[in-house]
């Protein structure tokens, strides 16, 4: 009764943030920045699937997330909003309300046999190979996206706001915010369902000791691949939504640098710990957003101690030097993350009452 009770307490959540949504007590500003932190925890807990409880390294994360984004978009575009290129819709768009969801299902199944291809040939290596293996699969996506003059090649594509639009014709409640909630909470839902399912129990001992696992009848390529197929899977979705929520999608929006936040996230909460991807994805977030504020602050207050030539300022590239130093000195002074491989239980004794993290 007490977990239910959780998962209402959640649910309620969720419900009260669409409704002030609705009536303008969150402005569209805040309900962006809540929308990125939903993305930001379904790329975080995915890509821990792989480098936390399976331990493996994969680099490329952002390159299933790009795969998820085109995919959704470009499905979007052609069957719910009128577009130059492909012309009219094929279906009435006021059944994108019906239609979107079942995109964005497609998209993170296609992000997920994308990730499968990448694995195949992945896994037969071992150690570092494989976050080279990723490295070069996210870059490969992005130029073969770039040379696809159909669909805006490096220009970018867009055409999915017209389709959002479409959806708040039909009622008009912050659909965006909605879909983000739910793609988030059902994407933890199946992260913790694998985790504790026996492909978790072998991804897990997989980590510890690969050859040890196969001794144990442990069948560790495919544990292995359906590991990397959810998690990709997961990016896919989190890039359908993004692109949605963004109005347009650029083939630069998922380069390395993308692929650093991710794992920055991931060692930040922790490798091992669903919890901790949580938590790392919100302070992650709300990080960046202030970045956008202190940033500037900084820049002024060095003008005027004349630090800084007049001529030079502070621009928000540096949050691209501040992002992955973050990463090293994580690495460095804290690898287990704030969360270790610990959920938020076994530091609250109190809330295995209320709900099972593991």
């Amino acid at each position: 009764m007490q977990k239910y009770s959780f998962n209402i307490g959640l649910w309620g959540m969720a419900l009260i943030l669409v409704v002030l949504s609705q009536i303008g007590a969150l402005d569209f500003y805040i309900q962006s920045v809540l929308m990125f932190i939903g993305i930001n925890i379904i790329l975080s807990a995915s890509l821990n699937v792989v480098n936390g409880y399976m331990g493996e390294f994969s680099c490329g994360h952002a390159g299933f997330m790009c795969v998820g984004a085109y995919v959704s978009s470009i499905l979007s575009v052609i069957f719910f909003s009128q577009n130059s290129i492909f012309g009219a819709p094929l279906l009435p768009p006021n059944l994108a309300i019906v239609g979107f969801p079942i995109i964005v299902i497609i998209s993170g199944v296609v992000a997920g046999i994308t990730g499968l291809i990448v694995a195949i040939p992945s896994f037969k290596t071992r150690g570092d190979y494989l976050a080279i293996i990723t490295i070069a699969a996210n870059y490969m996506v992005i130029s073969a996206i770039e040379n696809i003059d159909v669909i805006g090649g490096p220009r970018g594509f867009m055409g999915m706001k017209r389709v959002v639009n479409a959806m708040t014709d039909v009622v008009n409640i912050p659909w965006m915010m909605i879909w983000v909630i739910l793609g988030t909470f059902m994407s933890i839902w199946m992260i913790r369902r694998f985790v504790s399912s026996t492909y978790g129990k072998g991804i897990m001992a997989i980590s510890q000791d690969e050859v040890a696992a196969e001794i144990m009848s442990v069948n560790t390529n495919k544990m292995k691949m359906a590991a990397f197929m959810l998690s990709s899977g997961l990016a896919g979705v989190a890039g359908a939504l993004f692109a949605h929520v963004l109005g347009y999608v650029n083939p630069q929006s998922f380069n390395i640098m993308k692929s650093t936040e991710c794992l920055v996230m991931v060692y930040l909460g922790g490798m091992g710990s669903l919890g901790g991807s949580v938590l790392s994805a919100i302070l992650f977030t709300v990080m960046l957003e202030l970045l956008r504020f202190i940033i500037p602050a900084i820049d002024t207050g060095l003008h005027l101690v004349n630090i800084l030539p007049a001529t030079y300022h502070l621009s928000q590239v540096w949050k691209w030097v501040l992002i992955p130093l973050t990463l090293i000195l994580l690495m460095q002074f804290r690898p287990e993350g704030l969360m270790g491989n610990k959920e938020l239980p076994d530091l609250f004794p109190g809330l295995k009452k209320f709900y099972k993290f593991k």
